[in-house]
């Protein structure tokens, strides 16, 4: 049966060498930490914590922010696994194909693509939006949209996405390059948040450290009715209910996505060079130094103001809890760490997402002329292709209202990884690279916690994602069962 029929290792080592489809390695140990602290410490760092610690945690949001990076860390542990026996492109599309067969790895590749340029739209939106509250500050007003005739126009995505597409046109390292100058900036304003916060923290915003649970306030994405329920407590008939230690749960499911772009890391093992010792270290080490901030910050945070107070902001973020404290200062300052953090972010995931496309391409399941690459290995038509698409989605449509389809999208391929990492070392027992310690233990433990985020994720959330498979199972089998290299017996 094709829907199971798997790639070998040697398959995906040999495609990667395929004339005229080639990558380059160019990137290190440092580059690959830094792309994973870009894409990671943006929005979330800056906005996703302040709204789960007021609409779901209180200060039990560190806890939220732990139970996520734990779950994560199991995730990029099999990814690294992954990346270092296979480096090649294509992430947990292809690392799915070598192990539960290509009709789960289309999926894979297919959910993908939703969480990448899901996540790109949104967050080439919202830096139109910070960038003219940056200029708000400044004395300068700017609107954020443009109107023609009927057609309202956000003009900020549109510059920031040509401006990355072009720039990833010209190459990896080159984009490296202004990824790591904006990462640093970002890190150094995330350095300052601390510090500042520690100053304005008082130990009484802490209690309750976890508020009793009450009945839903329809706010900030939660309300009462079957659609912004949790799965999880739909399938049950659980009452609906706010804080507690089921907030603290579903405030795990949202801070995920503050952990989105390791897996991302991942699509550039083909462009890493000595992959099996670098890109684990990449990898794990990104992910160890954001969540030091993250529970730096969220303490920093919860001190500062009560969850209350966060808990009326109509979009609660940083800059919510300094100017609660007067500090309208650093909340200046704030706003320019969140532009150049969503930068960045913008940066990576289009980078992501034309080499999961380049994957599916390589394999004909999308059309192979698609995915050849220029003089300077890298795919132009994939990535001119990802930017007029996000481009559009960011300045035409409320491409906002996706932002939990990234978490679902992200967490359904955690689970397959998790899964065939076990399997890959049946295949290939004798290979060689990074291997996640105390298999089969770890893998697992790492794909149930991935469902019971999922499950956390609303209902409403649920519907979208199974309507999103649905298409992408009629794509493959309308074309991609039928063009596929392997089907053919190329």
């Amino acid at each position: 049966m094709q829907w199971l029929r798997t790639k070998t290792v040697a398959q995906a080592l040999a495609d990667a060498d395929e004339p005229g489809r080639q990558l380059k390695r160019t990137l290190g140990t440092f580059d690959l930490i830094i792309m994973g602290m870009a894409v990671a410490v943006g929005a979330g760092i800056f906005s996703v914590g302040a709204r789960a610690a007021g609409t779901f945690a209180g200060p039990a949001v560190i806890f939220s922010f732990i139970i996520a990076a734990f779950t994560c860390a199991l995730a990029i542990m099999c990814y690294a696994e992954f990346a270092s026996k296979v480096p090649v492109t294509g992430s947990a599309y292809t690392y799915t194909y070598l192990t539960l067969g290509e009709g789960l790895a289309w999926i894979i590749g297919w959910n993908l693509l939703l969480e990448m340029i899901s996540a790109a739209a949104v967050i080439a939106k919202y830096w139109g939006i910070y960038l003219s509250t940056v200029f708000a500050t400044a004395g300068i007003d700017i609107p954020s949209t443009l109107q023609w005739g009927g057609i309202t126009l956000y003009w900020g995505p549109f510059f920031i996405v040509t401006v990355f597409t072009l720039l990833l046109v010209r190459g990896t390292k080159e984009s490296a390059k202004v990824n790591n100058f904006f990462t640093m900036v970002k890190l150094a304003i995330t350095v300052f948040v601390i510090v500042v916060g520690f100053t304005y923290m008082n130990t009484d915003n802490f209690s309750p450290f976890i508020p009793p649970a009450q009945p839903p306030v329809v706010a900030h994405g939660v309300s009462g009715d079957v659609w912004g329920q949790p799965m999880l407590a739909w399938l049950f008939g659980a009452q609906p209910s706010q804080y507690g230690w089921l907030g603290v749960i579903s405030g795990a499911a949202l801070v995920f996505f503050a952990f989105l772009g390791f897996d991302i890391v991942a699509t550039s093992a083909e462009e890493v060079k000595d992959p099996q010792r670098t890109l684990p270290r990449g990898i794990l080490g990104g992910l160890a130094l954001v969540t030091v901030l993250y529970i730096l910050v969220t303490l920093a945070l919860t001190g500062m103001v009560p969850y209350t107070e966060l808990a009326k902001a109509d979009n609660p973020s940083l800059a919510t809890a300094f100017i609660a404290v007067g500090a309208d200062w650093a909340a200046q300052i704030i706003s320019i760490g969140v532009l150049a953090g969503m930068t960045t972010v913008v940066m990576v995931l289009l980078m992501g997402t034309s080499r999961v496309l380049l994957a599916l391409c390589r394999d004909g399941l999308l059309p192979r002329s698609w995915g050849v690459t220029s003089q300077r290995n890298t795919p132009v038509r994939l990535q001119i292709a990802v930017g007029v698409v996000v481009a559009i989605l960011a300045g035409f449509t409320k491409v906002e209202a996706l932002e939990e389809m990234i978490n679902i999208g992200t967490l359904s391929a955690f689970v397959l990884v998790s899964v065939g990492v076990l399997i890959l070392r049946k295949k290939n027992p004798h290979s060689t690279g990074y291997r996640v310690p105390f298999a089969p233990v770890l893998p697992m433990l790492s794909a149930v916690l991935c469902v019971y985020l999922m499950m956390n994720l609303t209902t409403l959330t649920w519907v979208r994602f199974m309507a999103w498979m649905g298409l992408g199972v009629v794509i493959y089998v309308c074309y991609g069962m039928r063009q596929s290299r392997l089907a053919k017996g190329e």
